[in-house]
């Protein structure tokens, strides 16, 4: 008994079956008992072009039945035999109007009772079978606890006929079309059967009720057409007597997901069946089994030079039609021919694995190769390749063929369905290509979940991966123009001998640290952690941290030693990461290589694939300076909330940066990174409270306690409130700093007030994890004047990008300002401005600006104009 596909008219492996959703017929059926006319037996079925095949019904030996006498709406009545936990709904679908239930009896006791099949006038084969009930174990309680058994069309069905010598009635073709054995449904595709048989039925009133119903049913692999179950003769492997010992060998095997071997793969090899390896298609491998027509004597043939020796033929073909054409010499006499099947295409995958290193052939080349340290495929194959493998394995071997397994998921669109052309919703790989690159596709599939589950495509979320790799990309060429205009040789230079800052030396640790965690999803599978641990390294550690920090040393003399040391350590940073990409991003890891390393290095390794991966130095890692750098950079998100409520843009210095810590550790931080805080906090001065200390700076506000004055001033505790609320500071603070304070000649303690600070204007304030910090926003025009020198600044510098200026470049700057008190604020920033923009002369005034390239701009309100020359 066989899946069989009446469009590819061949036999179906278990796992070549794929189930789908679809609407069938559904139908209750009323089979007369032989001997009592006016009772019946009740089935059901959703495949109405079985019946013209049935031969008998099971039943469950150990349920309770009943014979219901119901009345039908006309008035009649009729016995119906039914399990008794289903008759109520039975009934109900046959618009029954009412019954009693005339006696219970056992599902046993009804064996060997005799019906007549009420098509057997238009099937006439069935007048010569004996048709009758059956126990069954696999029988439940569902519809009507009567099974419809065909043992040509069912695997129960063919398994209770071979226990109790049914006859294996199966009257349809390789093509799904009846044969002349249907009597009347002779030539018709069974399917198109279905409502001819049910039409039937209703006119000889065998029909108990009809509906449709949606549920999953068996395709083809390859055409997805529904499949048929049909009794044929097939060759198989008998799977069922090494089953245990395949389970057992599971169990050996890394899985990854571990349920994808524990559960999922453990559940199909528990339920498996003997595996059909035959196939009747004409494209394949040829089965190498010879049998004789006259006595029936098989040969197996293992190899093609076995076959010449047996033919003594010396060339041969082993392929259709000219394999089926050699025939071998039988013992009796007679001609041994090749029986026509095929090998399941899945027993060709099952042998792949040792194959393909040439065994049997050369048996040396197994070892060191085989079984394989790994495999990767999706989910479906835990019926398939993963299936196939083993069960080749354990045959020829007795043991696995891999040692670990990864299974992937498939992609769905962004709704999780899956990708059809029908529903126009494919995605087509090469447009992702061609809009982003091959790197971005690769990365995206990469990151967006853990290679086990199925991916829901998104464009947004290949756009993101996108801009990261240009973040990516932008990191790596930051430091290149600055080194190649200092000729920056990295042969000279090491990271032991350079003056690094703990910036540096933070940026060390934890490319380390990102090394150490990359490996380590690598090396468990779980690719997504290693790219994301790996892209937060480069979008949030190196492009939107390190090189913010490092950003005003690139700017500084040559041989500065302190630049030296960003260089070293940009370029051992970014070395590292060209190696640690290479299996993300492929293409993008080997530019940046060539350019780094081979540019630098002839002896390198031709390509970044050619090395090995880099591996994390534990002596490198410091743990305590990382962990300090991450509250720095809370205490600076926490500071940039604060700008933002007080209005006041990151290049605008603050006059003041207020930490209250709530530990000693954010305070060892601060103090560590004061040099970072302030830097990147971008303020003139930092405060570092102790864990606990209020700052000085808030303004003290007192509300008095009535359940506190009462006890103690009963009638005049109005006065004293009344002399609490009109308190001055001084007198607060007074309060504050000795616990109590003679106030308008009262003594008021602490703890006839409720104590809260108040934020003075202009200060704000925001939480983080490990304290408060406070800013001072007051502008004064020192700070203004900084202010506006760095909007001068990015203004310039954009219209030098805008105008094609190497870096290294000088001009002419002119800047026109309406405002005077603009130009005062800015006129003590002019050699700062210069420098920075590499100004060699600088100009401004509230006339008009002459030069090479003018721009109008608007920065706080005001406009200026702003005109390069080059110089």
């Amino acid at each position: 008994m066989v899946n069989w596909c009446p469009r590819c008219e061949t036999a179906l492996a278990d796992a070549e079956v794929e189930y789908m959703e679809r609407e069938d017929p559904s139908i209750y059926v009323k089979f007369r008992l032989t001997n009592e006319p006016e009772t019946y037996l009740v089935i059901w079925t959703t495949t109405p072009w079985t019946l013209p095949a049935n031969v008998a019904v099971a039943v469950d030996p150990h349920a309770e039945y009943c014979v219901v006498k119901a009345v039908r709406r006309d008035g009649n009545t009729e016995k119906l035999i039914i399990m008794s936990d289903l008759v109520e709904d039975v009934l109900r679908k046959g618009r029954y109007t009412s019954y009693e239930i005339l006696k219970g009896v056992k599902g046993s006791e009804l064996a060997g009772i005799e019906y007549e099949l009420p098509l057997a006038d238009e099937v006439p084969v069935h007048k010569s079978i004996k048709h009758r009930v059956y126990g069954a174990d696999f029988v439940v309680a569902e519809n009507t606890g009567c099974v419809h058994i065909a043992p040509g069309h069912g695997v129960e069905d063919f398994m209770l006929g071979e226990t109790h010598n049914l006859p294996v009635l199966c009257p349809v073709g390789a093509d799904g079309v009846y044969t002349e054995e249907a009597g009347k449904y002779a030539g018709m595709f069974v399917k198109d059967a279905d409502p001819v048989i049910i039409e039937d039925l209703q006119k000889k009133g065998a029909l108990l009720s009809r509906e449709t119903v949606y549920h999953r049913y068996g395709h083809c692999w390859r055409c997805k057409s529904p499949i048929i179950y049909l009794a044929t003769e097939q060759w198989f492997i008998k799977v069922s007597e090494i089953k245990d010992e395949m389970l057992d060998e599971i169990t050996k095997v890394e899985w990854t997901p571990a349920w994808a071997g524990e559960a999922r793969f453990r559940d199909w090899i528990e339920n498996s069946r003997d595996w059909c390896i035959s196939r009747q298609r004409y494209w394949g491998i040829p089965i190498p089994i010879w049998e004789c027509e006259k006595c029936g004597r098989r040969v197996v043939v293992g190899s093609e030079e076995e076959l010449k020796r047996l033919t003594g033929l010396d060339e041969i073909e082993l392929h259709r039609p000219y394999v089926d054409e050699i025939h071998i010499g039988c013992e009796c006499g007679a001609k041994m021919k090749r029986v026509e099947d095929i090998f399941d295409v899945w027993f060709d995958s099952a042998v792949a694995s040792w194959a393909t290193c040439g065994f049997p052939r050369h048996v040396r080349s197994l070892k060191g190769l085989w079984p394989a340290d790994f495999i990767t495929e999706g989910h479906d194959q835990t019926r398939g390749w993963f299936y196939s493998q083993l069960g080749a394995s354990m045959i020829a071997f007795g043991c696995s063929p891999y040692k670990s397994v990864l299974m992937h998921g498939f992609t769905l669109d962004e709704f999780g369905r899956k990708m059809s052309k029908s529903l126009g919703n494919v995605v087509d790989p090469n447009e992702v290509v061609e809009r982003y690159g091959a790197d971005t596709l690769r990365l995206y599939v990469l990151h967006a979940n853990a290679p086990w589950e199925d991916l829901r495509f998104s464009w947004e979320e290949v756009g993101n991966i996108n801009r990261a790799l240009n973040v990516l990309w932008n990191a790596y060429r930051f430091p290149l123009p600055y080194m190649v205009l200092d000729d920056f040789d990295p042969l000279k230079y090491s990271l032991t001998g350079a003056s690094l800052r703990e910036e540096d030396r933070w940026i060390i640790s934890k490319l380390n640290t990102t090394i150490r965690e990359v490996v380590e999803g690598i090396e468990t599978y779980h690719l997504h952690r290693s790219v994301r641990v790996l892209l937060n390294f480069v979008l949030e550690d190196l492009s939107r941290w390190y090189i913010q920090l490092v950003r005003p040393r690139t700017w500084r003399e040559s041989d500065d030693p302190d630049k030296i040391a960003a260089y070293i350590t940009l370029y051992e940073v970014l070395t590292k990461l060209s190696i640690m990409l290479a299996p993300f991003v492929p293409h993008i890891a080997e530019e940046m290589y060539q350019n780094l390393v081979r540019g630098v290095r002839d002896d390198a390794p031709t390509s970044v694939h050619m090395n090995g991966y880099v591996e994390a130095d534990p002596s490198l890692i410091d743990n305590e300076l990382e962990k300090d750098m991450d509250t720095v950079r809370d205490v600076v998100e926490a500071v940039l909330n604060a700008r933002q409520r007080a209005k006041r843009k990151l290049r605008w210095p603050i006059l003041k940066v207020v930490v209250a810590p709530s530990s000693e550790e954010v305070v060892r931080a601060c103090k560590r990174l004061e040099h970072v805080l302030i830097a990147q906090c971008n303020t003139k001065s930092l405060e570092v409270l102790k864990p606990g200390e209020t700052w000085e700076g808030l303004l003290p506000r007192i509300n008095p306690r009535f359940d506190r004055i009462g006890p103690v001033y009963k009638k005049e505790t109005e006065q004293v409130v009344d002399a609490i609320r009109k308190m001055d500071i001084h007198a607060i603070k007074e309060l504050v700093s000795k616990g109590s304070v003679n106030y308008h000649g009262f003594d008021i303690s602490s703890e006839m007030v409720e104590l809260v600070y108040e934020v003075p204007e202009n200060v704000f304030s925001s939480e983080f994890y490990g304290g408060v910090v406070y800013i001072d926003a007051n502008l004064t025009p020192e700070i203004e004047g900084e202010g506006y020198a760095k909007e001068i600044i990015r203004r310039v510098q954009e219209m030098r990008k805008e105008m094609g200026l190497d870096i290294d470049e000088n001009i002419g700057v002119m800047i026109s300002v309406q405002d005077e008190r603009i130009v005062e604020l800015v006129e003590g920033g002019k050699d700062f401005i210069a420098g920075e923009v590499r100004a060699e002369n600088f100009a401004i005034t509230v006339g008009g600006v002459d030069g090479d390239y003018k721009k109008e701009w608007d920065i706080e309100g005001k406009k200026l104009e702003i005109a390069i020359s080059r110089t």
